[in-house]
């Protein structure tokens, strides 16, 4: 969740504070860099969020019978948090930059605009004439 909930502030964030031109003058390149840096800023978040519970799990899966206690006496609160922190976040945010730089490319293959900035506005309707 943690993936959704960022990715399009810090994009939109990245060309606000950035980038010196505004995205409609980027190239369809250099917009999809940025999908891919948002992405993985995205996915260092997520790995940040995760990764307490993911040791937590990973502990209790390998110990069997073991409590969430034992793995606190174990491993350390803070080693719940740290313990392969750095990898992780390599990887996800590899992983999490990959996937919305795929998802902003397929956007650009369908015509579609990148991800950030202000969405159009609809076209306006004019009323019927009677």
């Amino acid at each position: 969740m943690m993936k959704f909930a960022s990715f399009e502030t810090i994009v939109e964030m990245i060309y606000k504070y950035g980038i010196p031109t505004p995205k409609e003058q980027c190239s369809k390149n250099l917009q999809l860099g940025i999908s891919f840096a948002g992405g993985y800023v995205a996915g260092v978040f997520c790995a940040i969020v995760s990764h307490p519970a993911d040791n937590l799990v990973s502990f209790l899966n390998n110990a069997k019978g073991a409590t969430v206690g034992d793995a606190v006496k174990k491993l350390g609160l803070w080693g719940l948090f740290t313990r392969g922190l750095p990898l992780r976040i390599v990887m996800i945010g590899t992983l999490t930059g990959a996937q919305w730089g795929i998802y902003d490319a397929f956007k650009v293959f369908v015509g579609l605009p990148t991800t950030g900035g202000v969405a159009p506005a609809p076209a306006a309707v004019e009323p019927a004439k009677a």
